[in-house]
This record gives structure tokens, sequence and C-alpha cells, in this order.
């Protein structure tokens, strides 16, 4: 995948910590992937955790012909969300890619 500012990588893949508090926008670079081609179409998903009083939400979201962007917000600390990003391109292919959320309390 392009280029991930802000994110972190272990052996299970790409994540970012969050405050329960933050609303922070989060962009996924398709550049590499896309070759000539542009996204047409992007949609996200968060996964849900039974019971949470707080869930992370997809607050906004956005593209470019290269990029794709979420806001997200909210979440309870502790828990960990899968954000997941579907695009389809121009050309009429399909890619999906995901993330990790962390919800943890955050100091400076």
């Amino acid at each position: 995948m392009g280029n991930t500012t802000g994110f972190r990588s272990d052996r299970d893949g790409i994540f970012i910590e969050k405050s329960d508090s933050g609303v922070l926008a989060y962009t996924l670079d398709y550049t590499d992937w896309l070759s000539t081609d542009t996204i047409a179409t992007s949609s996200w998903a968060i996964s849900t955790i039974s019971g949470d009083s707080t869930p992370l939400a997809a607050d906004s979201n956005s593209k470019t012909t290269t990029k794709t962007t979420v806001v997200l917000s909210a979440g309870t600390v502790g828990n960990i969300y899968t954000a997941t990003n579907t695009i389809v391109t121009a050309g009429g292919y399909t890619e999906e890619r995901h993330f990790r959320v962390v919800v943890k309390n955050r100091s400076v």
C-alpha cells in the first residue's frame, strides 16, 4: 500500500491509535495499485462490537481519483475496531483494504 502516514504496523497489519474523544481523518493511498486506473466509488464500513455503548463512528468520507479518506470519531477505550474501505475503479475492478483502530487513553 502507498503512503500510510500516521499508521503503525505490527505482525497483524497496519493500525492507528486514537483517543475516545479524537475526531481525525485517515487516508488510504491507492496510487501504486491503480496504475492508470482511477477510483470511481469508495465506501467505508466500521466493525461493531456487541454491547459497545460508544462505538467507533465514520462521520464522513471522501475520495480523489487515487485516495480515500474517512473521518473517525468516538470509540470505547480498550476496544479494537476494523475500518474497511471498498473501492470500485473506473475500469470496473474492486479492491478492499482495512486497518485496525485501537482506542486508548492518550496523554501528552
